[in-house]
């Protein structure tokens, strides 16, 4: 009998530890790479925060799912690695689907991850139930739903992989509470892990025979060669092949907003202050990572003449064959520039400094450009947006290299910001983009500000625009990053009461105009009641001594720019569309 029991003693060992679904959650992310996670913590997701810090996935903690989003969607695009954002279900989950939307449209990878309710209750009207998996669906390239735990890993992976296979984008992990509760020995936890690691979606360069040979063909016949690139090859890491075709043909250039940087704005061969006679004459247009959209006026008449002959380069072949190019040639912008380079080495031209085209370009630039500083001389107070934004170009570009990331929205101050403020370095530059969403800019500053870290980063906002996500300035100061947030307060959406006398009129006539806010807002305030550091500033010197006391101390800080109300226009340059 004591044999029996001793041996009873040995065979015995203490139970296998079992792994819930929000450990697995955070271990397959962590497993994967994910080194940053944005969200908003609740039912039934706070333990997937909580663990995911344990296991080393830095969590940012937001006030909006929509800001959180954001700050995704720009960090896929400034590393080239998905941006993670974690929701709760349902309102949350909706809330999130402005981040995921804004990714879509311009092209970044960003994974959205909700808690939904119980898979036995839903249909039942369970707490917060929505079908999630239909409601992102207009949103996203691909969406999964894990049913049982063990399948977590295994779609962690798929979701992460499809969002940056071929043209980058959205895409969505919907994970039932039952699920994220759910347990299984840590031996079976580690099989599931392991075996999601074998790589299931390779990185798509290009697909099909590329005809370089005519790409180049094109340009060097061309009389009016222009080149044109947008963000596709700021994220294709394509800024040191274009500088050797631009510098090797001698041919102008034209970035779109975020291709800003990718050539220095103060190239000599830069066509930005010369845009209209560039696009509106060349005759061959070699396009890199941009779509011809509204933003370059959809490729046609009358703005770009009616026989320029476009080649397009882009990652998706749907893109080109909805456009119908003169050329398509389908891949990664950075490979395909590469290949053109190729091409060109073994046939070298180069337009020259002298040529007509070269000539006109730079007489057009130089003409604008004088117009622009003679414009930006005049010290303007109360301020109007020229003044202003000179003394921050001059305060960010005072900064040298590593330059500062520039974050820009809103409809005077990103339209005066967009011509004035100067980027020399890629990817330093984050606005509106194709969508033109307002309300990014907290979220893109926080992105910025963890994708660089110790990095400035310096916000340019409309009143308007920073109202929709103000409150993450508090999430500035509870991570100590290093943004300064500039807020030009003209007292309301384009400015204060534009309406004309008729207008005035009905039983609310009384009321503040639809465009009106509080005239004077103290914003600055604001960040001072989170023990950030606020300035209030109506004068250039105020404004040079607030730029240089922030920048230096490198924390977080809200500049109140004053502004007259009536210097900006009703929808900036799109007054025609409103």
């Amino acid at each position: 009998m004591a044999d029996e029991a001793n041996s009873s003693i040995l065979d015995s060992s203490p139970p296998e530890t079992l792994v819930d679904g929000s450990a697995l959650v955070a271990r397959s992310l962590a497993r994967a790479g994910v080194q940053h996670m944005f969200g908003v913590v609740g039912i039934p997701v706070t333990a997937v925060a909580t663990r995911a810090v344990a296991f080393g996935v830095h969590f940012l903690a937001f006030h909006n799912e929509q800001s959180a989003g954001y700050a995704a969607s720009a960090y896929g695009y400034l590393t080239g690695r998905p941006g993670v954002f974690l929701t709760v279900s349902g309102p949350g989950c909706v809330h999130g689907l402005a981040g995921l939307s804004n990714a879509a449209t311009n092209t970044w990878p960003a994974v959205m991850i909700s808690g939904s309710c119980d898979q036995a209750d839903f249909g039942k009207g369970d707490f917060q139930e929505l079908d999630q998996m239909a409601a992102v669906k207009p949103f996203v390239k691909h969406a999964a739903k894990a049913t049982h735990v063990t399948q977590i890993p295994r779609l962690v992976r798929e979701v992460l992989g499809v969002a940056v296979a071929g043209r980058p984008g959205g895409c969505y992990l919907d994970l039932p509470a039952d699920v994220l509760h759910q347990t299984i020995p840590e031996s079976e936890a580690a099989r599931v892990l392991s075996e999601a690691e074998n790589p299931r979606f390779q990185e798509i360069r290009y697909e099909g025979s590329l005809d370089i040979e005519k790409a180049v063909s094109l340009l060097r016949h061309a009389e009016r060669p222009l080149i044109v690139f947008g963000k596709g090859a700021a994220f294709a890491r394509a800024e040191n092949s274009l500088k050797k075709l631009i510098e090797t043909t001698g041919i102008p250039f034209l970035p779109t907003p975020m291709g800003k940087g990718l050539m220095p704005d103060t190239h000599a061969l830069a066509a930005t202050a010369a845009r209209s006679l560039a696009i509106g004459h060349c005759d061959v247009a070699l396009v890199v990572g941009a779509r011809l959209n509204w933003l370059l006026h959809f490729g046609e008449p009358p703005r770009w003449s009616k026989d320029v002959k476009f080649i397009l380069v882009d990652i998706s072949k749907e893109e080109i064959d909805l456009r119908k190019p003169y050329l398509g040639l389908v891949g990664d912008a950075r490979r395909v520039l590469d290949l053109i380079n190729e091409e060109v080495k073994d046939d070298p031209f180069c337009l020259g400094r002298s040529h007509p085209w070269v000539q006109a370009i730079s007489k057009k630039e130089k003409e604008n450009v004088a117009k622009m500083e003679a414009q930006l001389a005049k010290e303007v107070v109360p301020f109007n947006f020229f003044t202003p934004m000179r003394i921050i170009r001059d305060a960010i570009l005072a900064e040298g290299s590593p330059a500062p990331i520039l974050v820009s929205e809103g409809a005077n101050t990103m339209d005066v910001g967009r011509a004035v403020l100067v980027q020399n370095e890629p990817r330093t530059r984050l606005d509106a983009g194709t969508w033109g969403t307002m309300g990014v800019g907290l979220g893109y500053c926080i992105a910025a500000a963890v994708a660089s870290p110790g990095r400035l980063v310096v916000a340019v906002e409309g009143d308007s625009g920073f109202g929709f996500s103000a409150m993450e300035v508090e999430t500035l100061v509870r991570y100590q990053l290093t943004v300064v947030v500039i807020v030009f307060n003209n007292g309301g959406v384009y400015g204060g009461d534009r309406r004309s006398a008729d207008e005035i009129t009905g039983p609310y006539k009384s009321d503040p105009a639809p465009t009106s806010f509080v005239p004077g807002a103290a914003y600055h305030t604001l960040m001072e009641a989170f023990g950030g550091k606020g300035y209030l500033v109506g004068t250039p010197q105020e404004l040079k001594s607030a730029l240089a006391e922030s920048f230096s101390a490198r924390k977080p800080a809200v500049i109140n720019v004053i502004v007259d109300p009536y210097a900006g226009a009703e929808s900036g340059r799109l007054q025609h569309k409103n």
